[in-house]
Order: structure tokens, then C-alpha cells, then sequence
């Protein structure tokens, strides 16, 4: 269950701490109900360990001492990867309390110049959550190794492409976490229901994966309270059935807790025992989500469930049923059902069905999570995001994804109709993103914690060295099913590579094309057009300069507002950024002009939500601007150097114009207005007609801005600027976009004519159109085409 941010606020690490009883129930409370989320999949991987350890070459060595080798090297996995990396390591390299391989990569960032970002600007580096307190990039100690990766843009696209193709191996787990965990768990009643086809488990399996899929739209919010019980009854039963059956079968299997058995185990198999590392590889399947799930939860939380539950469940579970198998051979092909007793089948197989199912859940919410992340880096094609929950903050459904999510389930479920074919597919895609994690944490330990070097590489060494033999032996199982995880990640390689080239191409061609500040003053004031009255929102992705589209614009059409704002909304590489600190304003040109820029920043976890007033955000920050910039409030250390002025950081708890908003009734709406109106009657009616079917633009339209009275704090002259100011918002905003046709230059090379002309052009025809994405109300939207040879 996704947690709201205000929650767990006195356990954030720069955050007062409460009092030492309420930190202690909060830590539990946390702690509890990480159980649905974090370890969902974790939890249930005994459903399908050993059956899969045991399918290949291994089933000829089914004797005692080889389950007892087996289990020692599932003891010893379990410690050394979830453990010892995660719980004492890997939590521990947050980003301002978020985990995931985004949070390493902005991490690193943040503390060396690897983001290839386009539009960055000095004044992130303000941004009070873009750097730990007291760890400043002045503080931070030059290195050869950072020179070397700072100066070479190549190493720095290589380290995007590990970071996008640990995303797409997540995305892969999005597709065979549901498939594996609910066909091993409907896979059981073929042990008490013989007659049970493998056709009519796939089917069974098929239909609860729609069902699962089917209400996603609902928002996890509505059952999310039952997945922590379920999950810890899940886990008090696998611990309970693991104590019973190793005193029951076979007492002495805790001996295969030493490591002997593990050099004993390989003695006896050699190679085949090597290959068969892929299946054993699956009972730390779940692992990365102890860090990507650390923004709901605290690294303290998630430690204590792991360590006091998780971690024992899991350990006796194993042990339990290694005992079972050491003494029924016949039984390996089955594993798991195989060793339940009789008299609590049933009891079990309910459990163990609706394990699955939140497990499958948790996977796909973080997989929604991972899409709209990769986007937020300009490295996916636009999608609808939609926020599921008004109360839990950073819950949300992504359509597209959703159901292309389904149809690889149902072709997985139904193509392989086999577990251990997905689990060689399923441990390919966690062992690399494990292993993704690892080189990243070793770059972490070198720029962010700032240890020796030594130390980076002990950890990479260790670390590497068995992630590095599970992922050996995963990829002998390649022609096993395997091939299915790396075909998803090229897939969606492919596809992040295409838009991120496109949009990179794009950026840079609005770079070299955009207009002088020289050619904007030679207009004068009117800009050699008519002026008439309102705003004009020119939406760019520069935070500096006059974009081509604006001069494209002005030639082509004889008027345009009497305001003039250019908003770039952009990304930043932070996790959240603070409402506080969200907005940027600076002025373009002399006074008179009336053209200001507005730049806003959201984080890579950042949700725009569909009910901000963002008109009315933009008019009260520009009105705050320009009162700091007559009384010179701003240091000359914060300015911006571009040469149309400084760009100011505007506090909305610091407001000090006086100018104030509030909502319009219907009566002060349909009143006539004093204000001269820069659209048409006809247009007015169709906009009043759109604003009755459309309930959300009606709260965006009815605000009202109040200027305070006659005051000797406030300069004339930004008096009458505001009033000018509110005096076009009463008039009508209008949002100018762009709608740029790319086009490959003809002496392009082939491979770039099919990337942008074929590629790219089908993914931007069916995708979300910006406008939908910026959630720009229709009936004000006036779209600008222009052709770019890229």
C-alpha cells in the first residue's frame, strides 16, 4: 500500500525527529504494512524454487545430499543478497528517501555531471531537496575517474543506457511476476485434483490475470488494506508448515546451514549443478523492491520486517521443505504443494492464491511507477497518467501500460504453460537488475558517500562475483524460455532509445534556431503586431531564448496578447520538488514588452494532478516577481546570466503583493464584465457550452483576483503592472504549442531516415498529444506547426 508523504514524515532522515513512543509506533505501523508491498514477491517465491532447480540436468542427482546442497545455497543467497547488500547497504543510498535504480542515477547526477538532461539550469542546484544537508557540490573531491566521465558524453550515454535497460528489465518483471506467481499457485490443485488438465490450470490462470488487470483502474487504495494481513498470514504459514515438517522428516537438515555443503554441492554436480544456480536464483526474486518501494515506507521500516519476519519465514520455509524432499524423493518434481499436510491443504492453497495476487499487484504498480519515470526523463513516449487516490500521494494508473501488461501475461501464461520456462525468463530479468544496481552502488560509494575507491571495489567484487555467477548461469537458459525478458527489453529499449533520440534532436534543433534577443527589440513594444487584450501561454522547452516558433508565429498571424509568457515545464533530477520551490519567473525584454518566462520544475516521482489552477499559480507568481524585482529582494549571487535577466525562485508562502484569488460564484460569473474580451461571442458560447460538460475547466475558469487597496509599500509602477496583469487574465488566456513535423535531413544516413521518419513519427502520431499531457484545456489551445530537419 502506497503511503502519503506526510506520514512517515518524522522518521525522514533532516526532519525533526517525534517523540521516541510515536517513532516507535510509527515504525511499526510502517513496518507492518510494508508486508503488502515490498515483499509480496519475495514471499512467495517457495511456490516455484526448487521445482525449478530440480527440472533440468539436477533431477539426476535427486538425492539427499544434493537437497541438502540446494538449500545451503538458498540459505546462503538469501543472506549475502537480501541481507547483507540490501538491508546493510543498498538502503542506505537513498534519494532524500526514495530508493530505485532512478534514485541512484539521479543521485550521481546531482553529485557529478553525468545527466544528459537537456534543459538544466544553475538553478536547480538551489532546489532544497538536491542535495543531503551539509553535502554541497563544493564539498565534493575531483577524481580522475569523474573527470574522465564528466568530460566523455559517450561514458555518460552509456551509464543512461545501463540505467533504461535496468528500467526495461523491471518492466519485464511487470509482465512475468503475475504469470509465474499465479500459475505455481494455481498449479496446486493439481496435487489434490488429479484429473486437473494443465490446459484448464492455464486457463484458470488466465482468467484471474484479466480479472487482476481488469481493476487496476480502480486504484489499489480500495483493497490495499488487506494486503499486509494476507501477505503476513502467508508468511506465518510457510514458517509454521517449515518448523513442522523439519521435525517431522528430517531434524538434522539444519547441518546444510554450513557452507561445506555448498562446496560438497558443486563437487557433486559440477556443471550441471552451475546451470541449475538459475533456479536457486529465484528465492531472491522480489529483492529490488526492498529498495524501489523505499519512498512509501523508511529504510528503518523496511529493515525491521525483513530482519524480525521476512528473513526467518522465509529461511524455515525452505529449510522445512528441504526436509520433506530429503525424504520423498518422489516428490521434487512437485516441490512446494508436495510438502503441505493434507489436513491444511486447503487453508494453504486460499493463502497462497491471494499471495499471489497481491504480489502480482505490487509489481504492477511498480512498473507504472518505472514508465512514468522513464518518461519524466524524456526517454518514453507520452502516456496518460492518472492518479488513482486523492489521499495516498503517488498511486497511479497508466492505461496503455496496463493493458499491453495483460496481453504479455496472457501470451507468457499461455505460451510457456510452464514455470520453469517463465522462471528461467523471470530470473534473468531480476539477476540483471541486480546487477544493474551493483555497478551503479559502486559509482555511488566513489561520488556520493566519497569512500576509497577500495572500498567501491570490494563491494563490486563481492557483489559482482555472485550476481555475476547466477547471471552465467541464467543466460545458459537463454533457448529455455529466457530469450522472452531479453526480447522485452530490447523491445522497450528500442522504444526509449527512438524517443529519447527524437526529442534529444528536437531540443537541439530549438536550440540553434531560436530567436535574438537583438530581433525582439528591434519590434519594439508591440512587437510589429496588434496587441489585444489577455495572456498568451507559449509552452517551450527552452529556459533561455526566444523559441523559432514564437517568430514563426508573429509572421504568419497580424495580433497576438497583450501578456506574454513562455512557460517550459521541465523535469529535474530530484525525486520530488517542493510546491514551495516549484515555480521559476524572470521578464524577457524592457518593462514596456509585458514578455515574461516561467519555468516549472517536477521531479522524476512527481504526479501533476488534473485539478491544479495553473493559470492562477502563474499570475500570482508573476505578480510576486515583479514586486521583488523593484525592491531588489534578490541577491546579484542568484541572478541568472542570460542576458534577458534574472530568473527568481517564487515562494507561494512568502507572497507579498497582497493580490489575492477567490472562487467566483455563479452569479459574480454570469455578471456582466467591464473587461474588453479578446474573443468572439460566438466563441464565448462555445466556450461556456464546453465549460457545462466540463466540470474541471469550470473551477479553472471561475477565479477572481482582487488587487489591495491603495498602499505606499507597493511601487506604482508594479501596481499598474499587476493591474495590467490580472486585466488580461479577466480577458482570456491562450495556450500557444507548438506542433513540430520532424523530418531526417535528405543527406541523413539510413539508420537515422528510419529512426526519425519511421520510428520516431509512429510513436508521436500514437502517443499522447502534448497538449493532453499538459493538460491544456482545448477550447483555449492554439496549436503552431512548423517543419524541423533534424
Amino acid at each position: 500500500m502506497d503511503q502519503e508523504k506526510g506520514e512517515d514524515s518524522g522518521l525522514r532522515a533532516g526532519n525533526e525527529r517525534p517523540p521516541l513512543k510515536t517513532y516507535h509506533m510509527n515504525l511499526l505501523l510502517l513496518a507492518y504494512q510494508s508486508f503488502g508491498v515490498v515483499y509480496g514477491d519475495l514471499a512467495t517465491s517457495p511456490l516455484y524454487v526448487y521445482k525449478s532447480t530440480f527440472s533440468g540436468r539436477l533431477r539426476d542427482y535427486q538425492d539427499e545430499e544434493t537437497i541438502y546442497g540446494v538449500f545451503s545455497l538458498v540459505f546462503w543467497t538469501l543472506t549475502f543478497i537480501p541481507l547483507l547488500k540490501y538491508v546493510f547497504i543498498v538502503l542506505n543510498a537513498d534519494d532524500n528517501g526514495e530508493g530505485g535504480t532512478f534514485a541512484l542515477y539521479s543521485l550521481l547526477c546531482r553529485h557529478a555531471k553525468f545527466s544528459l538532461l537537456p534543459n538544466q539550469q544553475a538553478a536547480d542546484e538551489e532546489l532544497s531537496t538536491y542535495y543531503r544537508p551539509g553535502n554541497t557540490s563544493h564539498s565534493l573531491i575531483s577524481s580522475p575517474l569523474r573527470r574522465f566521465l564528466e568530460k566523455h558524453k559517450k561514458s555518460r550515454t552509456a551509464l543512461l543506457i545501463v540505467v533504461l535497460f535496468g528500467a526495461c528489465m523491471v518492466i519485464g518483471d511487470g509482465v512475468l511476476t503475475p504469470a509465474i506467481s499465479i500459475l505455481s499457485s494455481i498449479s496446486g490443485l493439481q496435487v489434490r485434483a488429479e484429473q486437473l488438465s494443465d490446459a484448464e490450470v492455464v486457463l484458470i490462470s488466465c482468467i484471474i490475470l484479466v480479472g487482476l488487470f481488469a481493476l487496476q483502474h480502480y486504484g489499489t487504495h480500495r483493497v490495499a488494506f488487506l494486503f499486509a494481513p494476507i501477505v503476513l498470514v502467508w508468511l506465518l504459514c510457510i514458517g509454521l508448515v517449515g518448523i513442522y515438517n523439519t521435525m517431522r522428516w528430517n531434524p538434522s537438515i539444519y547441518q546444510a546451514l554450513s557452507p561445506l555443503y555448498v562446496v560438497k554441492f558443486f563437487n557433486g554436480t559440477g556443471k550441471d549443478g552451475w546451470i541449475s544456480l538459475g533456479g536457486i536464483l529465484l528465492c531472491v526474486t522480489g529483492s529490488e523492491a526492498m529498495f524501489a518501494d523505499l519512498g512509501h515506507f523508511t529504510a528503518a521500516s523496511i529493515k525491521l520486517a525483513f530482519v524480525t519476519i521476512i528473513y526467518p519465514c522465509l529461511v524455515l520455509q525452505y529449510m522445512g521443505q528441504a526436509a520433506y524432499l530429503s525424504k520423498n524423493l518422489n516428490s521434487v518434481p512437485i516441490g512446494f504443494y508436495a510438502s503441505i499436510p493434507k489436513p491444511v491443504f486447503w487453508p494453504v492453497f486460499v493463502v497462497t492464491t491471494l499471495a499471489a495476487v497481491v504480489a502480482s499487484q505490487a509489481i504492477i504498480s511498480a512498473t507504472f511507477s518505472i514508465v512514468k519515470q522513464c518518461h519524466a526523463l524524456g526517454c518514453f513516449p507520452r502516456v496518460k497518467v492518472v492518479h488513482t487516490s486523492r489521499w495516498i500521494y503517488g498511486q497511479i494508473y497508466i492505461p496503455e501500460i496496463n493493458w499491453i501488461l495483460l496481453l504479455l501475461c496472457l501470451a507468457a501464461t499461455i505460451g510457456f504453460r510452464d514455470t520453469t520456462l517463465i522462471g528461467n525468463a523471470y530470473g534473468i530479468a531480476c539477476i540483471l537488475v541486480m546487477f544493474v544496481s551493483t555497478w551503479l552502488m559502486a559509482l555511488i560509494i566513489i561520488f556520493v558517500w566519497q569512500k576509497n575507491v577500495a572500498f567501491a571495489l570490494l563491494f563490486l567484487t563481492f557483489f559482482g562475483f555472485i550476481e555475476g555467477a547466477y547471471l552465467s548461469s541464467s543466460i545458459m537458459k537463454v533457448h529455455q524460455g529466457g530469450w522472452s525478458s531479453l526480447a522485452l527489453a530490447t523491445v522497450f529499449m528500442f522504444i526509449m532509445f527512438v524517443w529519447y533520440y527524437g526529442t534529444r534532436r528536437k531540443y537541439l534543433f530549438d536550440m540553434q534556431s531560436k530567436v535574438s534577443m537583438k530581433w525582439i527589440l528591434t519590434l519594439g513594444p508591440s512587437l510589429g503586431i496588434v496587441r489585444v487584450p489577455g495572456i498568451g501561454l507559449i509552452y517551450t522547452e527552452l529556459v533561455t531564448g526566444v523559441p523559432a516558433i514564437f517568430s514563426h508565429f508573429v509572421t504568419n498571424l497580424p495580433a497576438f496578447h497583450q501578456v506574454l509568457v513562455f512557460v517550459c515545464v521541465k523535469s529535474v533530477p530530484v525525486p520530488y520538488v517542493p510546491p514551495d520551490e516549484r515555480y521559476l519567473i524572470g521578464r524577457i525584454g524592457p518593462r514596456p514588452y509585458r514578455m515574461y518566462r516561467c519555468i516549472v520544475r517536477y521531479g522524476y516521482k512527481d504526479v501533476r494532478k488534473d485539478d491544479d489552477n495553473f493559470e492562477n499559480h502563474v499570475v500570482m507568481s508573476i505578480a510576486e516577481f515583479l514586486h521583488m524585482e523593484v525592491e531588489d529582494l534578490r541577491s546579484s549571487s542568484s541572478l541568472d546570466g542570460s542576458p534577458e535577466g534574472r530568473m527568481v525562485v517564487i515562494r507561494t508562502s512568502e507572497r507579498r503583493t497582497g493580490l489575492t484569488i477567490r472562487e467566483a460564484d455563479a452569479e459574480i460569473t454570469s455578471a456582466p464584465s467591464t473587461v474588453r474580451s479578446s474573443k468572439s461571442e460566438t466563441l464565448q458560447n462555445l466556450q461556456s457550452s464546453y465549460e457545462q460538460e466540463s466540470p474541471c475547466m469550470t473551477r479553472r475558469r471561475h477565479a477572481q483576483f482582487e488587487l489591495p487597496p491603495e498602499s505606499p509599500r507597493i511601487d506604482p509602477l508594479v501596481r499598474e503592472e499587476i493591474a495590467a496583469l490580472v486585466e488580461a487574465k479577466e480577458a482570456g488566456v491562450a495556450y500557444v504549442l507548438g506542433h513540430p513535423y520532424i523530418k531526417a535531413r535528405k543527406n541523413s544516413p539510413f539508420l537515422k531516415k528510419f529512426v526519425i521518419d519511421v520510428a520516431y513519427s509512429f510513436l508521436r502520431k500514437n502517443c499522447r498529444g502534448a497538449s493532453v499531457a499538459l493538460n491544456i484545456p482545448h477550447i483555449s489551445l492554439i496549436e503552431v506547426g512548423m517543419m524541423y530537419y533534424v
